[in-house]
């Protein structure tokens, strides 16, 4: 390493032998005086933090001592903490390449400012081997060494085991979300008294949005849309939970705001977490088009008619599921022949683009109003894609779902 001493990053040990002798592990039990007399004219080397020191293929006939700092190996090429082994003041590193003479296996990186002792081969061949103590002290570091990489590897594949198995169980936890919704595109095809649709994209693996629509008589049709606070494996579960609770009260009550007022009752039981739902639903007479609604805390319809789209009128309503024993109020309304009613969750609206700039519920309305003659099924796609070409990039942060249904 001499070859270097005019780097400013490298320095002579001279004098400071003493200061070192007696502290790293290669030396321990070994003669002092001597140890010193084979240090004469090594080289100390600075590395700032970051620093690589060694990088795996690269030739290496040097140990290094670690005298002040903090090294880290990386088995492999890239930094992960992971698959890394700690060198801490005393330990010795490049002892495997400096022996057999091979290429360098991991990637040794300074995790803080760092001074490293730099034996070259001659000068541990010649000088330290020669001194009784020394390859007893080598073996001793290369054994806890190897026992160290062992144990980072066999954590490492552990981790990735547990990973592996946590991505297979996330991903049957999105098959079986998907098979409660509704099927993507439109409902109910064999009718020709009704166009429904629907989609449902979560921000995770899993989300908390939902929306269903069943048929309770022959006549009369059963739908709702639902926000679960949060995202991800809680909200899930929640909502798989409100949209068993949903079908069972809607096949046992024909009216909208005592359907809330059950659900309401039932989530707030037992419901220590403090998580709740937003939720809108309704029965429509798809025959005469009487719609009676009632809403949880919901993002309000649109209702699209005539090339104009506007919030259907409606009492807002509490959240579902936080405090038992509210009660809410059903809205009758109309829906005409050609109307399309488009019911959607904040993550809509919400939505922003890489600027930081919302979707808006006045974007939603306008893409509403001049695609209210499309199918559904096309109005639909096209909010998702509208939405996807607005976001771009930027990651989601709140599911997005959307129900349309229209009398044709």
């Amino acid at each position: 390493m001499t070859a270097g001493s005019h780097d400013r990053n490298i320095i002579r040990l001279r004098d400071a032998t003493a200061n070192v002798v007696g502290r790293p592990d290669l030396f321990r039990g070994v003669d002092a005086d001597a140890v010193a007399e084979a240090l004469r004219d090594c080289d100390v080397r600075v590395l700032e933090t970051g620093a690589v020191l060694l990088r795996p293929g690269a030739a290496n006939d040097t140990i290094f001592v670690l005298l002040s700092g903090e090294l880290a190996a990386y088995i492999g090429s890239t930094p992960t903490r992971d698959v890394a082994v700690t060198i801490l003041p005393g330990e010795s590193v490049g002892e495997m390449s400096a022996i057999d003479g091979k290429p360098v296996s991991a990637l040794v990186v300074a995790t803080a400012e760092s001074r490293v002792l730099c034996l070259s081969g001659d000068q541990f061949w010649r000088r330290l081997g020669l001194i009784p103590g020394i390859y007893r002290n080598l073996l001793a570091a290369l054994s806890e060494r190897m026992r160290r990489s062992n144990e980072a590897m066999l954590e490492s594949q552990r981790k990735r085991l547990a990973l592996e198995y946590l991505d297979r169980e996330m991903r049957l936890a999105r098959e079986l979300q998907a098979s409660m919704i509704p099927a993507r595109g439109r409902l109910f095809r064999e009718r020709d008294d009704i166009e429904i649709a629907g989609i449902m994209e979560p921000a995770s693996a899993v989300g908390g949005d939902f929306f269903d629509a069943f048929f309770v008589d022959a006549h009369r049709l059963f739908f709702c849309v639902g926000d679960v606070s949060g995202h991800g494996i809680p909200a899930a579960l929640l909502m798989a939970r409100t949209m068993g609770l949903i079908r069972i009260a809607a096949m046992g009550t024909r009216e909208s705001d005592r359907l809330l007022e059950r659900v309401n009752d039932e989530l707030c039981a037992g419901n220590d977490a403090g998580v709740f739902v937003t939720l809108f639903c309704g029965f429509l007479d798809v025959d005469s088009g009487r719609l009676v609604h009632a809403n949880g805390g919901h993002c309000a319809p649109l209702i699209a008619r005539g090339g104009r789209a506007s919030e259907l009128s409606m009492a807002k309503g509490s959240l579902v599921g936080a405090i038992p024993g509210l009660r809410y109020a059903a809205t009758e309304s109309s829906l005409e022949c050609g109307d399309t009613l488009i019911c959607f969750t904040d993550g809509f609206v919400e939505a922003e683009s890489p600027a930081g700039v919302s979707f808006s519920a006045d974007r939603l309305r306008s893409i509403g109003a001049s695609r209210s003659r499309e199918s559904v099924e096309d109005l639909v796609e096209a909010m998702r894609l509208e939405l996807a070409a607005f976001v771009g990039d930027r990651p989601r942060e709140d599911d997005c779902t959307m129900l349309a249904l229209r009398r044709p």
